[in-house]
């Protein structure tokens, strides 16, 4: 079973942009989005200073964010890749799953991947992860590459905001 440190830090500068991004909307009221926390269960806590120092996944988690955007529900997880293509291993069934469902309900669900080699970030819509994650059950390739994915779904920088997805979220929302 991983423990709760073994990937480092890992995302977190993906996830540090979109949690500013996500105080701006709230702050500008465009929209409420909360971090879902991966629940942990703690091994050993340091007496002295009170931390964890070991601890492992206690169940698994659905998608790293959800919340709702000017009356509509969205969910979505944040990845980052830093080569030209993306292995689908990276999406776990239960979070294919919960994002299936998620859309089932009339919610909006996507991932946000950062290219961090290109510095790039991409709006995968579900319609896409569902097709790249169906390919690479039924035997097709087991990724996706960069070539592949639509780049009119580039996240930009605007207006102060780096990780700005809601202009993604109206497209997607249009395209339907």
């Amino acid at each position: 079973m991983p423990t709760w440190n073994s990937r480092g830090l890992r995302g977190s500068v993906l996830e540090d942009l979109i949690n500013y991004t996500n105080e701006k909307y709230l702050d500008k009221e465009l929209a409420l989005i909360q971090k879902i926390p991966t629940p942990i269960k703690p091994i050993n806590i340091d007496k002295d200073s009170r931390h964890i120092t070991l601890a492992y996944f206690d169940q698994k988690s659905t998608v790293d964010y959800i919340g709702v955007v000017q009356g509509v529900p969205v969910c979505f997880d944040a990845k980052e890749c830093n080569r030209n293509t993306f292995s689908m291993q990276n999406i776990h069934r239960h979070q294919y799953e919960f994002m299936k469902n998620f859309e089932r309900q009339e919610g909006v669900a996507f991932i946000i991947l950062y290219y961090t080699h290109l510095d790039e970030a991409y709006y995968i819509p579900f319609t896409d992860v569902e097709k790249f994650y169906l390919r690479a059950k039924n035997g097709g390739r087991k990724s996706f590459a960069y070539d592949e994915i639509n780049k009119d779904y580039r996240i930009r920088l605007r207006k102060g905001v780096p990780i700005h997805y809601l202009e993604m979220i109206n497209k997607d929302l249009n395209s339907r």
